[in-house]
């Protein structure tokens, strides 16, 4: 299926990820100890069209780590949501994939090769994939084996689509963007998210969204594209969606603290205009959250949790400084009520 956009088609718009539909173009990424299903259900209610989980372990999914194993849990509200992994073994990779289609059942399954942090890279998983791309290519070639053999023994009546997520390169003398898009395409790969940082950047520097315009051209069409970095406000959506041509757009830590810019973004795509959201409501988020994330995690470590995202959901409400300070010392739901009633309207 030609998914390219034509000249004039609307920035908000419905995306296919192979037989899988969904209503708009706005996601949130995996973000490690982040993207949680409390966090996720908060975007859900904010106007996210689809989620990611946290990456996750293959090996810890093929030794059948409960632990690992709750990362997988759908949030209520999640109608469809994609399962990230990362590993550097395609047959472990095939066989996790297998795992989470039986205990989770996602409309995606996401392959991991842009991770650039040191203890991912050090097992050839993560970013290390992007620089490999005949490993990363049977990997595709696996994983995807796995979800068809899988579908067939089951007999679902809808298969999970496959993506990768990859970086530009290793380091600005070896982008190999092209190469892993290509492997990843040959292999079964229904969407590509690329975030157009090198492994070396780390998240420092800017994303260099010219890669992302470039592979939307290389792929043209045969698969979508999903933009990924540097993506802080409705205006940076709207300039990556006009500069890239890419098929969707996926905030990451833009929406940390800050659920709301799924659906300011998609006012902002349809009308050129958006609502401010008030300090009062990003409190009530922050709470909704909190105790969503005790259900959980219970409420000891989920209130240490919320200390560092709350610090996030207050930034630049007059009196911010000492919320945090005070927050740093919570332990419990009361505890955050007591400091943060009044500032709710």
């Amino acid at each position: 299926m030609n998914t390219t956009k034509t000249k004039g088609t609307a920035l908000y718009h419905p995306v296919n990820i192979g037989n899988i539909c969904l209503s708009g173009n706005l996601f949130l990424a995996p973000i490690a100890g982040y993207s949680d299903r409390s966090f996720r259900s908060i975007c859900c209610d904010c106007g996210c069209n689809f989620t990611y989980t946290e990456m996750v372990s293959s090996e810890a999914l093929v030794r059948d780590n409960k632990k690992t194993e709750k990362l997988l849990r759908r949030a209520q509200n999640e109608q469809q949501y994609a399962v990230q992994i990362f590993g550097s073994t395609p047959e472990t990779m095939g066989l996790a994939a297998r795992y989470v289609m039986n205990n989770s059942k996602p409309s995606v399954i996401d392959i991991n090769c842009g991770c650039p942090v040191q203890k991912i890279i050090k097992t050839g998983s993560g970013a290390s994939l992007t620089r490999n791309p005949e490993q990363l290519g049977r990997i595709v070639k696996f994983v995807k084996s796995a979800i068809e053999n899988e579908a067939e023994i089951t007999q679902i009546s809808t298969r999970p689509a496959l993506t990768i997520k990859i970086r530009s390169g290793w380091d600005q003398n070896n982008l190999s963007w092209k190469e892993a898009a290509l492997a990843a395409i040959e292999n079964g790969a229904d969407a590509i998210t690329l975030h157009p940082r090198t492994r070396a950047q780390g998240y420092e520097g800017k994303a260099d969204w010219t890669i992302l315009a470039q592979l939307v051209e290389l792929i043209h069409g045969q698969i979508p594209v999903f933009g990924s970095g540097d993506i802080f406000s409705p205006e940076d959506a709207k300039a990556m969606l006009e500069q890239t041509h890419c098929d969707a757009i996926m905030f990451a830590r833009g929406a940390m603290g800050n659920p709301f810019i799924f659906e300011q973004t998609r006012q902002y795509l349809l009308h050129g205009t958006y609502s401010e959201v008030s300090p009062s409501q990003r409190i009530k988020t922050g709470l909704k959250e909190l105790e969503l994330l005790i259900i959980d995690k219970g409420e000891k470590i989920a209130c240490r949790e919320m200390r560092k995202r709350f610090c996030a959901y207050t930034k630049g409400i007059q009196g911010a400084s000492e919320i945090r300070k005070d927050i740093v010392l919570s332990e419990t739901f009361d505890n955050y009520v007591k400091i943060l009633e009044p500032y709710i309207e």
